[in-house]
C-alpha cells in the first residue's frame, strides 16, 4: 500500500509539471531509438577497438568511455532514456543468460574440488581484501565491493549479475566495469610480457593467468602467450572462478535480506524493498547446462553457432554497458573512483603473488 501511494503521488506530480505527457510522447521514439543509440555507440566503441593498442582494451571498454564522454559533453539524451534503460536492464540480463553458454560444467567438474577450492579461495580473498582495504583507506565502500566482485570472479559480467542485488548505482557499476577493462588489461599484457622471465612452464603459467586475471578475455590474452596448452589451462581456471558466480549471487542474497531485516528491527521500518532473486541467473546456469551436456555431446548444432551467440553476447553486453555508462558524472564520481582504483591496483598485484605461490 506504501508502495502503491508513492506511486500515485510521483504521477500526480508529473501530470501535474507536464512531465507524464512528455514521457507519452517521446516513448515510441524513445524505446526503439535507445536501444539503436547504445548499440550505435558500441559499433563506436568497436571501431575504436581495432585502432592498434586500443584493439588490447578492447570493445566493451572503449563504448564505456565514449558513453561517458558523451554524458559529460552533450548531457543525458532524455528524449531516448527509455530504450537506454532497456538496454542497461533487459539486454543486460539476457546478455549474462546467453554468458552461461561461454560456461562448460562438464570440463570444471572434471578437474575435481582441487580447482573449485583454488578459484573459491582467489574470490573469497579479493572480496574481503578489497573490502578490508577500502575500510583503510576511507574509499567508497559500494563501489569498492563491485570492484572485489569483478576482480575475484569474472569481471563485468559478475559485475552485472551482482550490482542488482547489492543495490548498486548505475554509474558505479559502469564506473567498476570500466577501471576492471583498464587495469585487467594492464595485467594481462604485463603477464605476457613477463612469461619469459618467469619459471613456469606453459601449463603453470596458463593456470596463473587463469586464476588471477580478471576478465575472460583478459586470461585469454595473457594465456596466448604460453601457447595451446597455456591457453587451455589458463581458460579452465577462469570457468571455476565463473562456475562459482551463481553461489557467490545466492550468498549476497543472504546477506542482503539479513542486512534488510536488522536494518527494519533497528528503525521499525517494514517498508524496505525486498531483495528481487535474480531469474537471469537461473537462465545462466540452465544455458550452462545446455551447452555442456545438450548441444555439442547430444544435438548436431551448425558450424559456428557458439561463435555467433558469443559475438552477440558480447554486442548486448558491450550496448548493456554504453547504458550504464550514459549515467556516469564525472564531476560526482571523481572524488570517490581514485582511491577504490587505488584499492583495485592493490588487491590485483596480491592476487597475482598469491597465485603465483599457488602454482609453483
Amino acid at each position: 500500500m506504501i508502495v502503491a501511494r508513492e506511486k500515485i503521488k510521483k504521477y500526480r506530480y508529473m501530470k501535474r509539471s507536464g512531465i507524464a505527457h512528455r514521457a507519452r510522447s517521446i516513448r515510441p521514439f524513445g524505446g526503439l531509438g535507445g536501444v539503436l543509440f547504445t548499440f550505435g555507440i558500441a559499433w563506436l566503441g568497436y571501431e575504436l577497438a581495432r585502432v592498434p593498442g586500443l584493439d588490447r582494451v578492447g570493445q566493451m571498454a572503449c563504448a564505456i568511455l565514449l558513453a561517458v564522454m558523451y554524458r559529460q559533453v552533450f548531457g543525458y539524451p532524455e528524449a531516448l532514456r527509455i530504450g537506454i534503460i532497456f538496454s542497461s536492464q533487459r539486454l543486460l540480463r539476457f546478455a549474462i543468460v546467453l554468458y552461461g553458454l561461454k560456461l562448460n560444467m562438464g570440463l570444471v567438474l572434471s578437474e575435481g574440488p582441487g580447482l573449485l577450492v583454488k578459484d573459491t579461495l582467489v574470490i573469497g580473498f579479493a572480496i574481503a581484501a578489497t573490502l578490508g582495504l577500502a575500510k583503510l583507506f576511507k574509499a567508497d565502500r559500494n563501489l569498492s565491493l563491485l570492484l572485489g566482485i569483478g576482480t575475484g570472479i569474472c569481471g563485468a559480467a559478475a559485475v552485472a549479475a551482482l550490482a542488482p542485488i547489492v543495490r548498486a548505482k548505475e554509474e558505479d557499476t559502469a564506473a567498476a566495469v570500466g577501471m576492471i577493462a583498464l587495469l585487467g588489461t594492464v595485467f594481462s599484457v604485463g603477464y605476457a610480457l613477463l612469461f619469459p622471465l618467469l619459471p613456469l612452464n606453459s601449463l603453470q603459467y596458463g593456470m596463473w593467468a587463469g586464476l588471477s586475471l580478471h576478465e575472460v578475455a583478459h586470461v585469454a590474452l595473457a594465456g596466448a602467450a604460453a601457447g595451446t596448452d597455456g591457453l587451455a589451462a589458463a581458460l579452465l581456471a577462469k570457468l571455476g572462478r565463473v562456475f562459482l558466480l551463481l553461489p557467490v549471487c545466492l550468498i549476497f542474497i543472504v546477506l542482503m535480506k539479513k542486512k534488510d531485516r536488522k536494518s527494519a528491527t533497528a528503525s521499525s521500518d517494514t517498508t524496505q524493498a525486498a531483495v528481487a532473486f535474480p531469474w537471469f541467473l537461473v537462465g545462466f546456469l540452465l544455458m550452462s547446462l545446455l551447452g555442456s551436456y545438450v548441444l555439442e555431446p547430444v544435438v548436431s548444432v551448425p558450424d559456428g553457432l557458439f561463435d555467433g551467440l558469443g559475438t552477440l553476447t558480447t554486442w548486448m553486453l558491450t550496448a548493456a554497458m554504453v547504458g550504464l555508462g550514459l549515467n556516469v558524472n564525472l564531476k560526482d564520481l571523481r572524488s570517490r573512483a581514485l582511491r577504490p582504483l587505488l584499492v583495485m591496483l592493490i588487491v590485483s598485484t596480491l592476487l597475482s603473488f598469491l597465485t603465483l605461490s599457488i602454482v609453483l
